[in-house]
């Protein structure tokens, strides 16, 4: 079973009051005691805190309860009720808190140690000390305490990302994330091998650990046609891309689909092709895709884009191929979109290809610097 949760829902109740005391003060040599209930403590808040080691809601799959704890009774000898316990969630970075009941969303988590009182504890009741006037020196009655809020709530995570990794299942996203990073998700030449979304933290090419220069990368299930009606995995992970600043579409020739062109067996890899197109079409798989995510979100779509071909180890020269790789090309030099060619298994183009996310990546957090005016070298100075 996966560790990986994005999506919850949980009820979440603060602390009640304590209610205040009667009591009375009676002491040796003292001749009128008077009133001397103390007040009752607070109930706990119920509170969430943003944390960069936490990157699942996975805890509260199994506790889908958050309970904090009541304040206690005030006493006597004007002594008040400890103050209940707060009931403090940790929640990665990019949670979003909903009221599950109106579906207003109350809180965006982004920031690590950014915390959030969720539901607030209610305030302790007054002991009867408190109501004591010169008219009324021995009040017989206190302030119960007042019940803490609570709510249902939904979680829902949008993993926050630099660059977000586009492809068709199997178009070698999961390699590339492994090459250029500490991550280390699933690897096997089969669709949906990826199942649940990965990150990455990339150093750039040329750069020292003490520089801190890296961006983090995002690795999602692959799509397949329909994905937007349902089809495959649907479109259930592409949230995840919603808060990255540049989407990195790989785009590939599977091995087994030029053998198939060069002997004329057929061979159903589930890419998109017709009759006249044929199954070598990149720029068919690419729009493809980008139908996909047009559908899911107009504003993801806008985001700045690169294109890279993977496994450009394995393209087999034949002419059928080369045709399509110099197709997909032509079309992209049209929407002025680069592509670059790679090989996430041997790391050809790799350092290349990074150096240019990193440039994007820089550019598209300065406002001023347009989108294709960047220059990899002078971003490294």
């Amino acid at each position: 079973m996966s560790s990986f949760v994005d999506e919850v829902t949980l009820y979440a109740k603060a602390g009640d009051g304590g209610n205040g005391a009667v009591a009375w003060r009676r002491e040796a040599h003292v001749a009128k005691g008077g009133p001397a209930g103390g007040d009752g403590g607070d109930g706990g808040d119920v509170v969430f805190v943003g944390d960069d080691g936490v990157h699942s809601l996975l805890d509260f799959k199994y506790a889908p309860r958050l309970v904090a704890r009541d304040g206690q009774p005030g006493r006597g000898k004007n002594q008040a009720g400890h103050f209940g316990e707060d009931a403090v969630a940790k929640v990665p970075l990019g949670t979003q808190i909903f009221d599950a009941d109106t579906g207003e969303l109350l809180c965006d988590i982004v920031e690590h140690g950014q915390r959030f009182v969720v539901c607030e504890g209610g305030s302790g009741g007054f002991g009867n000390s408190r109501f004591a006037t010169p008219s009324r020196q021995a009040p017989e009655f206190a302030k119960p305490g007042l019940a803490g809020g609570e709510r249902n709530l939904r979680l829902s995570l949008k993993l926050m990302a630099d660059v977000g990794l586009l492809g068709f299942p199997n178009a070698g996203k999961s390699t590339f994330v492994a090459r250029v990073s500490a991550a280390r998700p699933k690897i096997a030449n089969y669709p949906f091998t990826t199942l649940v979304p990965q990150l990455g933290v990339v150093r750039v090419p040329g750069t020292s650990k003490a520089e801190g220069r890296s961006f983090v990368i995002a690795d999602i299930p692959g799509l397949i046609e329909g994905a937007a009606l349902g089809a495959g995995l649907g479109v259930r992970f592409l949230k995840h891309l919603e808060r990255v600043r540049v989407l990195l579409h790989l785009v590939e020739v599977p091995l087994e689909v030029a053998e198939a062109a060069l002997d004329g067996s057929k061979v159903d890899t589930g890419w998109p092709h017709d009759a006249t197109r044929g199954p070598l079409d990149l720029v068919e798989r690419y729009e493809a895709l980008r139908r996909e995510l047009a559908q899911f979100s107009d504003e993801l779509a806008a985001r700045p884009e690169l294109v890279a071909l993977n496994k450009t180890d394995l393209l087999v020269a034949d002419p059928s191929s080369l045709a399509a790789v110099k197709k997909l090309k032509k079309h992209l030099d049209r929407k002025g979109v680069p592509l670059l060619f790679l090989s996430g298994a041997a790391g050809a183009g790799v350092d290349a290809l990074l150096l240019q996310l990193w440039a994007r990546v820089q550019a598209e957090k300065t406002p001023s610097t347009t989108s294709n005016d960047f220059d990899p070298a002078r971003a490294l100075r």
